[in-house]
């Protein structure tokens, strides 16, 4: 079964060049046999408050809601997120994620009275518009990081891996007495 260590370096090749820098950096450990793997244990440090916490697990909901298949939170993505920051970001890259999130709660008590975590759906997805245009201080940078961090922490997960995508060691199978009257077509290169 291909486990988060093998999935984050596929990663890299997704994102390509404006691959946010923790998610390379524990993209290119992930090739050593001798790191951690990512998902073991708690974060070395806790990244965000209790509210930019909550904040950082509903948007992430909001970015991979929960639909015929499990969302963001019941895949892990905040855990992921707070470990990949604790452990794998330098503080400056902490700096546009923590900044955008208090962005995205300013805004919030001002247009709807109500905090980021606590706002309705529609008002996290205004929230989200915002930041993704570039029309909050501060959160310019946070939302490609962001939406970078919440994908690779669902798709490098065991819900986004074996429930969201389908997971095929060897694709088809072999079947050594196949007839040839039942090949559709033939293939040559």
């Amino acid at each position: 079964m291909i486990n988060r260590r093998t999935a984050l370096a596929g990663v890299v090749g997704m994102f390509g060049a404006s691959v946010f820098a923790p998610i390379a950096r524990a993209a290119g450990a992930a090739k050593a046999s001798n790191v951690p793997v990512i998902s073991e244990g708690p974060p070395s440090v806790a990244v965000f408050t209790p509210a930019q916490r909550a904040l950082m697990a509903a948007l992430s909901e909001r970015v991979i809601p929960t639909t015929d298949t499990p969302g963001a939170i019941a895949a892990g993505v905040p855990a992921f997120i707070e470990k990949l920051l604790a452990d794998w970001a330098r503080p400056e890259d902490r700096l546009p994620i923590l900044a955008g999130l208090d962005a995205i709660e300013a805004r919030s008590l001002v247009d709807y009275k109500v905090s980021g975590a606590q706002a309705t759906a529609a008002q996290q997805d205004a929230l989200l518009t915002l930041a993704m245009n570039g029309q909050l201080p501060s959160a310019g940078f946070f939302f490609e990081a962001f939406r970078q961090l919440v994908i690779t922490g669902y798709y490098t997960s065991e819900i986004g891996m074996t429930q969201e995508r389908e997971y095929l060691p060897v694709p088809g199978e072999y079947n050594g007495e196949f007839p040839y009257s039942q090949v559709n077509k033939v293939y040559s290169s």
